[in-house]
């Protein structure tokens, strides 16, 4: 029997702290059900901090300005946080994850990444470089390293950083994420229309796929995805 396909768009940012979390229990969910079901995901760029100056801005100082923290409340929300990524299979250390940084050349490279089918190779490796190993990812050379462990060309690689046409490709997909009015990530997009946000649990995803595959319209049985 073939499988149901499903498309998910994950609106999301490379320096938001809870987008690989829900990434991480979403694709533990799919593998729960791989019998049943695929999925292709791609990714929408959602920036937190587009105005973010090349020098960065400490991880600490900028949540506890943006949230009105003070240093107990910023430290016992990281501790939280570390423990919540652990049971999802990460590792975020805030002894080398100290800032946060501009994204769009990381948004660039996971778009870039589309057109050889390593998006998701390109988002697991930058998740990786920045959360567990603290990764500037504004710096271009960083990125271009990132490209090169996935099997991308160097040089191309950095062209497209500089290109007009991605940055223009690039765009369309941030106004395709503002159709949906998001205002907190990661959001997930289930088939162009239905939309869950939040880094809930592997098991909640596995409840919302397996009711999705036990309500679909049987003309949808057979997704295709683009």
């Amino acid at each position: 029997m073939a499988k149901a396909k499903i498309k998910i768009e994950m609106i999301h940012d490379v320096v938001c702290s809870w987008c690989p979390i829900g990434y991480s229990n979403i694709k533990a969910a799919l593998v729960r059900l791989e019998d049943q079901l695929e999925a292709e995901i791609t990714f929408l760029p959602f920036e937190l901090n587009p105005e973010m100056p090349e020098a960065g801005e400490g991880v600490d100082l900028h949540l506890m300005r943006r949230n009105r923290w003070n240093r107990e409340q910023w430290l016992r929300y990281r501790e939280d946080l570390v423990e919540t990524a652990k049971k999802a299979g990460l590792v975020y250390d805030f002894n080398k994850r100290t800032h946060y940084w501009n994204t769009v050349k990381a948004h660039t490279l996971i778009h870039y990444a589309e057109s050889f089918g390593k998006q998701e190779q390109i988002n697991e490796a930058l998740v990786h470089e920045y959360f567990t190993e603290g990764m500037n990812v504004d710096d271009t050379q960083s990125l271009l390293g990132v490209a090169e462990s996935v099997g991308l060309d160097r040089m191309e690689t950095q062209a497209a950083l500089l290109s007009v046409a991605v940055a223009v490709r690039l765009q369309i997909k941030r106004e395709r994420a503002r159709e949906f009015n998001v205002r907190n990530v990661p959001t997930f997009i289930f088939n162009d229309v239905e939309v869950v946000s939040g880094s809930n649990s592997t098991d909640y995803f596995v409840r919302y796929f397996t009711y999705w595959l036990a309500n679909m319209p049987a003309q949808k049985n057979i997704l295709r995805v683009r």
